[in-house]
């Protein structure tokens, strides 16, 4: 925490249904909504089940190791301090930029998108007068007050939530038959499940839907980033990170298991919105517009969250003094504006870029975003277990930890693993190999950089 006066203070305004839902509208996004038709194209109904449970448990490790490190220690910026404190400072300098450049790419896209969506509505209008207006929108949630930006972000994703849990009691009676499909035919559960054999395309089809899964559960990492602006920490982090994950686990397996017995794999891939499709068989009136709003929800929560995130890493690079202090300023209500005005700017390049040069700077970013999340995963479990062993050797004992990441040293170890794995696995995927070939330079860029703007900034203070 910053305790220079005139750069305001971090109010501790977030409630743990705060938390909860700044989380959830981070992970439920377009991946959930329109992306998973694919997913089931790809490995199966039973194969996207089996990825989807093993990627909970990689979110799942991952996240006790963050509420240990981010219980004892609450602060804005969360794993970048983490990295910096326990591994390095060079290492925490990269994942702060890796993470800041994640989300600000997402804000080009979601505006764009949703701007598009609005054309459903409202055709003769252009696409970039509503981008505009949502990130302006967006910018002043997260300018006005942390509060403010809390309340908004709550709303936003229980739309989401809500949603979801109607598709699956609706899906499910449907199912069952409680609910007649429009056709009047009975639900195709088991056809449609293993009619196509266990694992149509093979256990590689299977491991390439783990990494895209990874990458779909990116966001609930969020709840470390607010705990430095959240209500009792020691009791909202480690009921956020438990009712999180639950949920998270619920309404994903239980939204594939539904998708997976109303709608044939060969129809999956190739549909707008596979939520669409299965509601008009059930027989959902105006299905299609439906959608469209809980989309367009989506999407913006998913940009209040993105803007929310990168502004708070910028703040905390400047914060330990590895860019300047102007970005560390804050308002009198707590809020750093030149920090969200800076990740704001970035996301706009973000969104040029996608315009002008979609094949080339946009798909680099877009390839180093993707990247990132799994690697800043691993910097968690890395800066978990390097914190125990300090934490035990300077003679303090695990039992004064308020929170403690249960079966150490296992649970690090076996996070920090499998998401290495998962960067190994997309050297053998040739549509997500870019990740590698733009994803390792701009790392070693970073940590370059780090070095030589330190070398710089000793030599000025020898100087002086």
């Amino acid at each position: 925490m910053n305790n220079n006066k005139d750069k305001g203070h971090f109010q501790r305004k977030m409630q743990a249904r705060h938390v909860i839902m700044l989380s959830l509208g981070g992970v439920i996004g377009t991946g959930l909504f329109l992306s998973s038709g694919y997913t089931i194209q790809q490995a199966g109904p039973l194969g996207t089940i089996l990825s989807y449970l093993i990627g909970a448990l990689v979110v799942y490790l991952v996240m006790l190791c963050l509420g240990e490190l981010s219980v004892h220690m609450p602060e804005t910026g969360a794993f970048h301090s983490y990295a910096a404190k326990y591994i390095g400072p060079a290492t925490g300098y990269t994942v702060a930029w890796l993470y800041w450049l994640t989300w600000t790419v997402a804000l080009g896209s979601e505006f764009t998108a949703a701007g598009l969506l609005m054309q459903r509505w409202f055709p003769s209008v252009n696409v970039w007068i509503w981008s505009a207006l949502f990130a302006l929108m967006i910018f002043l949630f997260n300018a006005l007050t942390v509060k403010f930006f809390a309340e908004s972000e709550f709303w936003f994703s229980s739309i989401k939530v809500i949603t979801i849990v109607i598709f699956i009691i609706l899906g499910g009676a449907a199912v069952f038959g409680i609910i007649p499909m429009a056709d009047a035919q009975p639900a195709p559960f088991f056809t449609n499940i293993t009619g196509s054999g266990w694992f149509p395309h093979g256990a590689t089809a299977i491991l390439m839907t783990m990494l895209a899964v990874n990458f779909a559960f990116s966001g609930t990492e969020l709840i470390g980033i607010a705990a430095g602006e959240t209500e009792q920490p020691e009791k909202t982090i480690p009921k956020a990170i438990h009712t999180t994950l639950w949920r998270l686990i619920i309404f994903f397996i239980g939204t594939i298991i539904i998708l997976s017995a109303l709608l044939p794999m060969s129809d999956a891939g190739v549909l707008e919105s596979p939520f669409v499709a299965v509601m008009e068989r059930i027989g959902i009136p105006y299905a299609a517009d439906i959608m469209n709003f809980v989309i367009l929800t989506a999407i913006l929560s998913a940009a209040n969250s993105g803007l929310y995130a990168s502004s708070r890493m910028i703040w905390s690079l400047a914060d330990k003094q590895t860019i300047s202090p102007w970005f560390a300023r804050l308002t009198n209500r707590g809020v750093p504006l030149n920090a969200i005005a800076t990740s704001m700017v970035g996301g706009g390049l973000a969104l040029l870029s996608s315009i002008i040069a979609p094949g080339t700077v946009y798909i680099t970013l877009v390839s180093i975003s993707g990247l990132a999340v799994v690697a800043v995963w691993m910097s968690i479990s890395a800066s978990q277990y390097m914190f125990r062993r300090q934490y035990i050797r300077e003679g303090n004992s695990v039992e004064n930890l308020v929170y403690r990441t249960p079966l150490y040293p296992a649970v690090p170890i076996i996070s920090f693993l499998l998401c290495l794995a998962a960067c190994i696995g997309i050297a053998f995927d040739p549509t997500q190999r870019i990740a590698l070939y733009c994803g390792i330079p701009f790392i070693a860029f970073c940590y370059a950089a780090y070095y030589i703007t330190d070398r710089v900034k000793k030599r000025n203070e020898d100087k002086s």
